[in-house]
């Protein structure tokens, strides 16, 4: 199967980080990961478009009966003991994890075997906001997304943006002490994709700088630094 087909990985990372790819469909997918950049590229893409979603959600307690309906389902017919049956459901919790241990160890064991790939990790977030100094020439705001391994980058713009004819917009990494490096030219319209070895090494901020159309003639921003934002690890 051709994993570099962008509809394929699309569906299939689609699939993965929404949920709906599960049991050995899922593992295999897990296992084709590190081998297929187009894979990860498309896992991170999805995760970078839904990981605002779930931070805005509230976390939830789920009601009491959620959990007598847990303890019934796992101990149906064995009987709970009175004292347990008393305590809080956190602590009831505690005592069903004691209880299941020997078997959940022995599920965690044909996973391994199953699956020796971890999960990807959820990319880094970072909000890079409009520099107050540079909005006469550009009030540009961005979210850039970076997967954990540091190899994608996500650079997306939250506002609409007009640039002059003849310039564009160019992406650096700001180390902590030093001079930044060039990531390359990112579109003002629509999402940017950057594929970069160690995005996040001696990395302490993104910036984006206005320069020629071509990028900037020197390797270091000419142009105002429209857009600045921390990179918190």
């Amino acid at each position: 199967m051709d994993y570099s087909r962008r509809d394929l990985a699309d569906r299939l990372a689609a699939g993965y980080v929404l949920g709906t790819l599960q049991g050995p469909a899922r593992r295999r997918f897990e296992c084709l990961l590190p081998a297929h950049p187009a894979l990860q590229q498309a896992v991170a893409s999805w995760q970078f478009r839904l990981t605002p979603l779930s931070a805005s959600v509230a976390p939830v307690d789920p009601p009491e009966r959620i959990w007598q309906g847990i303890e019934g389902r796992l101990f149906a017919g064995a009987g709970t003991p009175p004292v347990a049956a008393a305590l809080p459901w956190w602590q009831r919790l505690v005592l069903w994890r004691t209880a299941s241990g020997l078997a959940t160890a022995a599920a965690v064991a044909m996973f391994v075997v199953a699956s020796q790939v971890p999960p990807p990790q959820a990319p880094i977030v970072v909000l890079l906001g409009a520099n107050p100094e540079a909005a006469q020439a550009l009030n540009a705001s961005f979210v850039a997304s970076v997967s954990a391994d540091g190899r994608a980058l996500v650079l997306k713009p939250l506002n609409d943006l007009s640039l002059t004819p003849g310039r564009a917009l160019e992406l650096w990494a700001v180390p902590a002490t030093g001079a930044p490096r060039s990531l390359g030219l990112v579109q003002a319209a629509g999402a940017t994709t950057l594929l970069r070895a160690q995005l996040l090494r001696d990395t302490a901020a993104f910036a984006v700088s206005v320069e020629p159309s071509g990028g900037s003639p020197t390797g270091a921003p000419t142009g105002p630094i429209v857009s600045v934002g921390k990179l918190q690890l």
